[in-house]
């Protein structure tokens, strides 16, 4: 099938897209929070013109997969994702996340794909890792008050919530130079309220609070760190400087002026990157 549902161990129902030859090498994809798999249409179809065997889903709560209200956690996401990876018996597999789902991929690759030896390569994104949040051993980090008000405007109006942070800093729209699209906009809105307002909230606390270190320390297959100086969301020098510096075997390259939804805004430089370190 070119797309269903995987039953977790706790009766969640993840949705999936499976698409290309099945006997092709998978790359599987990681969405980012609020989203859904929808956000990787520019890649999915690029990979699948390419030969490629497609994987994508929607994450807990998020999406077309159950609204829980419970395990939305990165631990549970990344089992998530195994369960899909299992039921497909996905194998040399390449991972790629962006922003949560790239906390998503390095739980996922250190607790599960590399320990089965299903996983060849990893792409973080604009990710996470290795911990969001300003703590007393994280001096460089956001301010717990950033993500209170994360909450706080969800919980009063989550509707324009998701529609100010799309037209603003996810994709640059705010900078004066940006060249806004409005159907951009509508897609990442139409996307996060897809899902459940209690798994997208709770995702703030996984995706902020998570340290992930370890995962990270963890990693031995060939990745690649991307991400862009311009991105207002996930600060690239407590991100993606520090992931490469952690990965044994990482490749860092970082985008001038490029914002977090990069991958979007710039499929066109993004792809044919993502496309030579697949094959390299």
């Amino acid at each position: 099938m070119s797309s269903g549902f995987v039953k977790t161990a706790d009766g969640t129902e993840i949705f999936f897209k499976d698409w290309g030859p099945k006997d092709a090498q998978p790359i599987h994809f990681h969405h980012g929070w609020p989203l859904s798999a929808d956000d990787w249409d520019a890649q999915l179809l690029f990979f699948l013109s390419k030969g490629y065997r497609v994987v994508a889903h929607d994450r807990r709560g998020h999406g077309r997969s159950t609204q829980v209200d419970t395990g939305n956690t990165i631990d549970r996401y990344a089992a998530d994702a195994s369960a899909v990876v299992e039921h497909l018996n996905l194998r040399n597999v390449v991972h790629i996340g962006h922003s949560t789902g790239g906390g998503e991929v390095a739980r996922y690759v250190a607790k599960f794909g590399q320990p089965q030896g299903r996983v060849a390569k990893a792409v973080l994104v604009a990710a996470i890792p290795p911990l969001m949040l300003k703590t007393p051993n994280n001096p460089e980090g956001t301010p717990l008050a950033v993500f209170d008000g994360f909450r706080s405007a969800l919980a009063a109006n989550r509707s324009q919530f998701y529609m100010d942070v799309a037209s603003g800093p996810f994709y640059g729209f705010n900078r004066p130079d940006a060249k806004v699209s409005q159907g951009v906009i509508l897609n990442w809105w139409r996307q996060g309220m897809m899902g459940g307002a209690v798994a997208q909230y709770e995702g703030i606390k996984a995706f902020s609070e998570t340290d992930q270190t370890d995962d990270l320390k963890a990693i031995t297959v060939p990745t690649l760190v991307l991400q862009g100086d311009d991105d207002q969301v996930v600060p690239y020098k407590d991100a993606a400087l520090l992931q490469a510096k952690l990965i044994k075997n990482s490749t860092l390259k970082i985008y001038p002026g490029f914002p977090h939804g990069m991958l979007t805004t710039h499929a066109d430089v993004i792809n044919p990157d993502l496309l030579a370190f697949v094959k390299g």
